[in-house]
């Protein structure tokens, strides 16, 4: 069985087990996070919203609060002597599937 959810302006396909990187997250390590918002339920029985599932939900479990690799951001501007140089890492939670409820 898996479900389509939507979590942080992304939709992200999972099944129980797996493990997911999605935006940030406002929960501590170790504590379980509901997702009410499932798009499509699929399996045995296919169950699709318009547009979410009602009474559906995705169980998951928080295994981490982190950030992820730095990227540069470089701006520049050719013969005007204009450079901008800036770093940015994105934080992330990192989640482990226990239940699809539908």
């Amino acid at each position: 069985m898996f479900a389509i959810i939507e979590t942080g302006g992304k939709q992200v396909k999972v099944e129980e087990g797996q493990t997911i990187w999605v935006e940030k997250l406002d929960v501590n390590e170790g504590d379980s996070f509901t997702f009410d918002q499932v798009l499509f339920v699929g399996g045995d029985s296919v169950k699709v919203g318009s547009p979410v599932v009602s009474g559906a939900s995705v169980t998951a479990k928080v295994e981490k609060q982190g950030r992820g690799k730095k990227i540069t951001v470089f701006k520049y501007k050719a013969k005007k002597n204009y450079k901008r140089k800036q770093g940015h890492r994105q934080p992330y939670t990192k989640l482990t599937i226990e239940k699809i409820n539908a």
